[in-house]
């Protein structure tokens, strides 16, 4: 019984996924399984840069230590901007079982259960910010670290800690090691967006090299085609896209540009269909409507509501439905990522564009918001970010890698990881992105060997980091901080 309301729970969990995966970055995990569930809380400063604001909130947690051995190291899983509901057993599991390490997940601020607000106003998310996220992990790291010891009865331990993420939190994964160097020995930045991006038109250049000329001909073509009856009979376009609820054209038509998910592992699903049509003369807007309705808002498992502008502004959402709501206020404030159309030989339709943007944010926000890109660059680095000991990767296929860090230096690598069908993740998330495999299994990658090969550079970093790490500290200045073993005990 008890795995069958476990199996329930995630099936629900499932349901109410409902975001569109390339407006937000998080990635839907299908048929995944978590290695936990269980859920931990402590609290957590509101306020890290107030002096006098002492409010607290509870964040969730989760812990896994079915691989830990005495003295291993401690692996972070930063979890973004979605409801973390558990551990998923992705290829971090399977780096936590070759190291011995304790695997550790924090619920993102507001996100999820962890909202300090009953009510997401514009007023009251003043407090969402990736600045605050990061202090929310070094306040969490200190607290699980002594939670640990006191676990097992020990006293001034400090094991090896290294920290993972994908996407938005693989963001926050290379900037947690940038801004807290001693509290980590390293980290893992898997799809990382670490450049905040004002205009960012290489998304739709690299969709539309990744599904290569043919694919790319008759996207556009449905463009084109769909601007046309937007003007002559909107109405019947929309409701042929199982969309009338969006009022909004812009709306519409970014539905329309975020469907075209080649980013996660399964380019033939959208570019098949579109190729045989264009090739026989079929109805092209037909046939990627029904690619829309049974792929993007069936399997991949997106939703018309969340392109809705009045949904993005109710301040009550449910635990789930929120994210939508506090991204796009990440978005407006910080990074951006605006995904507008290139001037020229663009796959989207020219009304996405940065004025679009704007107009939502102020919309759903209000007055007076909008994405400092330049002050995040600044704070961070963008990709010039100075840090040392992180491992960035990218998916070739993935529009988002263009965000990333793809140039590699001794302290900093980076790798590419090159297939058809190497998007968002790859390296933790195997092939297809979406749905997630079960400890990341690459078998189905067209390159499974690329995927291996960029695998193993990230065991030997991580070998070698902790190694450093447990003689010198995480960070030169503080030498005896950590002493616990952080070797791997498996070669398997």
């Amino acid at each position: 019984m008890k795995a069958l309301a476990g199996f329930l729970s995630l099936l629900l969990h499932l349901l109410l996924l409902s975001a569109a995966e390339s407006r937000r970055l998080h990635l839907h995990l299908g048929s995944s399984a978590y290695l936990t569930t269980e859920e931990h809380w402590f609290n957590q400063t509101l306020d890290h840069f107030s002096p006098i604001d002492h409010r607290q909130f509870k964040q969730r947690f989760y812990e896994f230590l079915d691989y830990y051995q005495d003295g291993g190291p401690i692996f972070l899983k930063i979890c973004g901007e979605s409801a973390c509901n558990g551990i998923v057993d992705d290829y971090i599991s399977v780096l936590a079982n070759k190291f011995g390490a304790a695997l550790v997940s924090l619920e993102h601020r507001y996100y999820g259960k962890s909202s300090p607000f009953k009510y997401l106003t514009t007023e009251n998310l003043r407090f969402l910010s990736s600045k605050q996220a990061l202090f929310d992990l070094a306040v969490f790291r200190q607290y699980y670290q002594e939670y640990l010891n006191a676990k097992y009865n020990l006293s001034k331990v400090e094991n090896s800690w290294f920290v993972f993420g994908v996407s938005y939190s693989g963001a926050l994964s290379a900037w947690f090691r940038l801004k807290f160097p001693h509290l980590t020995c390293g980290s893992l930045a898997s799809s990382a967006v670490v450049r905040a991006i004002y205009n960012f038109t290489e998304f739709d250049k690299q969709i539309g090299e990744s599904a290569g000329a043919e694919c790319k001909a008759a996207l556009q073509e449905v463009t084109k085609l769909v601007d046309e009856q937007l003007q002559s009979n909107g109405s019947s376009v929309k409701k042929l896209f199982g969309a009338v609820l969006l009022k909004d054209d812009g709306d519409f038509l970014y539905l329309l540009a975020d469907a075209a998910v080649i980013a996660y592992g399964n380019p033939d699903v959208l570019c098949s269909p579109l190729v045989d049509a264009k090739k026989n003369g079929k109805d092209l807007v037909e046939t990627y409507a029904s690619y829309v309705k049974d792929y993007y808002l069936g399997q991949f498992g997106a939703s018309v509501l969340t392109y809705d502008q009045q949904h993005l502004k109710n301040t009550t959402p449910g635990v789930e439905e929120s994210a939508n709501r506090l991204w796009w206020f990440q978005v407006c404030t910080e990074v951006a990522y605006f995904q507008v159309a290139p001037q020229n030989d663009s796959i989207r339709s020219s009304k996405i564009d940065t004025r679009y943007h704007l107009d939502l944010c102020k919309n759903v926000f209000g007055e007076g918001i909008y994405p400092d890109v330049d002050m995040t660059n600044i704070y961070y680095g963008g990709t010039k970010i100075a840090g040392s000991r992180i491992i960035f990767t990218n998916g070739s296929q993935d529009p988002w890698r263009h965000a990333s860090k793809q140039t590699s230096s001794p302290d900093l690598p980076s790798y590419l990881i090159k297939c058809h069908n190497c998007g968002h993740g790859t390296d933790l998330r195997g092939c297809p992105q979406s749905p997630l495999n079960i400890e990341g299994n690459a078998e189905n990658c067209t390159s499974p060997e690329a995927v291996q090969k960029v695998r193993q550079q990230i065991i030997e970093h991580i070998d070698l980091w902790l190694s450093e790490c447990q003689s010198t500290g995480p960070d030169d200045d503080e030498p005896d901080l950590f002493m616990a073993a952080g070797r791997m005990i498996s070669s398997a």
